[in-house]
Formats: structure tokens, sequence, C-alpha cells
């Protein structure tokens, strides 16, 4: 028994160093963008918002704020949709080449960023897109597509597969169905999906700084001003973006915890 009872606290005290070797540079961001001093030196200066008012006051932030959430908005619709569209074929259809499609499905995160930026920046040059909005939308679209896919896919794997069968037995056609079975049984995954592709949209950095060309992101606009110089902004900037990130992080794991404990009560 003490045995067991001294294991399980160093699998906690190992857990909480993890914890804290991966959030102690977030944590440390968050202090010093409270901080009056310019340099993140030790021990702090008197607690300012001195930051957060120069960057809600920087037209160029705001400018850039507001291009991350279209792209972020537009690039979570557009994924949460293709990425539904897939599952569905996934779980309701066999064919021919199956495993090859959902091998291309979800290829786009095992290639380095690097290289599917400049894919992305010579395609888009070549159809003439290349440095506007839509360039960043499609070019997260694609990044982000497989992370829905994956959400809505595993929430399909809960469903009884007689539902569907049982809807077609009492005269319900396939749209019908799929308006009255498949997306209400999937609609948590469909919510937690459109908040995690969003804030992997709006936290994305090297494919948006390759093909936005003026139209900058927030992550863009934190490398120009770390460029160079150290700027107690990019702590504001960054405090921001994770808790707007972790937020949309947080509700979509709560939707998906929530769906499968509800169909496990069920």
């Amino acid at each position: 028994m003490n045995s067991e009872r001294i294991s399980s606290w160093i699998l906690k005290g190992y857990l909480v160093l993890i914890f804290l070797f991966v959030f102690a540079p977030i944590i440390a961001s968050v202090v010093f963008s409270f901080n009056s001093q310019r340099f993140p030196t030790i021990p702090l200066g008197s607690f300012s918002l001195e930051w957060y008012e120069k960057i809600f006051n920087d037209a160029d932030i705001w400018t850039a704020a507001r291009t991350s959430v279209i792209v972020a908005i537009c690039t979570s619709i557009l994924s949460t949709c293709i990425g539904f569209a897939t599952a569905y074929t996934d779980y309701r259809y066999q064919f021919r080449f199956k495993g090859v499609f959902l091998a291309l499905a979800l290829l786009p995160p095992t290639v380095p960023l690097i290289i599917l930026a400049l894919a992305m920046l010579a395609w888009f040059s070549k159809i003439g897109i290349s440095g506007q909005i839509s360039s960043i939308i499609f070019a997260h679209t694609v990044l982000c597509t497989p992370f829905a896919m994956a959400i809505i896919r595993l929430r399909l794997s809960q469903m009884d597969e007689n539902l569907e069968a049982a809807a077609w037995n009492l005269g319900a056609s396939q749209w019908a169905t799929m308006r009255t079975v498949i997306i209400p049984f999937t609609r948590p995954a469909i919510i937690a999906s459109l908040c995690l592709t969003a804030a992997v949209s709006f936290d994305e950095f090297a494919v948006a700084w390759f093909v936005s060309g003026l139209n900058k992101t927030i992550p863009v606009v934190i490398l120009e001003i770390v460029q160079g110089n150290i700027d107690p902004q990019v702590n504001a900037i960054g405090t921001l973006v994770f808790v707007i990130s972790m937020t949309l992080v947080i509700i979509a794991q709560v939707l998906i915890m929530t769906s499968q404990k509800r169909d496990s009560i069920n």
C-alpha cells in the first residue's frame, strides 16, 4: 500500500513538473506584461497596464487582429464543413482506395510547415491570389481540416449504426436523416471543431507569414515587433492571444467530454 502511495505521489509530482516546464514561459510572459519596466528583469517594477494601453491604441495591431479574426472564423467554418463531409464519407461508405483517400485527407499536418507554406505561396502566385486574405483562409483551411475530420469522426464512431437505418425505414430521406439524426448527434463535435480550428488558425504563424502579404495576422505582427529589439508589447499581445486560444480549446474539450459523459449515462 505504501509503495502504491509513493508511486502515486511520484507520478503526480512528475506531471506537475511537466506542466511547470510547459507553462512557465507563458506564465512569465503574462507576469511581465503587467510590469512597468521595459526589460523583463527581476525584481519586477510596479504593476502597470501601459503595454496593454499601447497595443489597444495601435491601429496596426487592430488591423492585424481584425484580419486574424476574419481568417479564423472563415477557416473554422470551411474546415469544419469539409471535415464533416470527409468524416461522414469515411463513416458511411466503403469504396476502392479508401485508405489512400484517408491518407491524403490527414496528410497536411504531417508536412513541415515551411514546405507547406512555400508550396502554398507558389500555387497562390500562379493563380493570382497571393497576398490576399483569401489566400490565408485557404491555406489555413488545408491545415485545419484534418483536425476537424478527426474530431467529428471520433463522434460518429460513438453513434449506433442502426439509427440511420431506422430513420430510413420510417420514410426519411437521406437528407432528412442527415438533418434530424446525424447533425444533431454530431453537434457537440461540430462546435468543438469550430472552436479548435479557429484556435489553430488564430495562432498559426509560418504559413500566414509566407502567404499573407500586406494582410498581416497577429502572429506575423509579433514577429515584426520583436525583430531587432525587446518590446514589452509582445508580452501583452501574447497574453491576449493565449487567453483567446485557451478559451477556444477549453470550450472544445468541455463539449467533447460532456457529450461522451452523456452517451455513457444513456
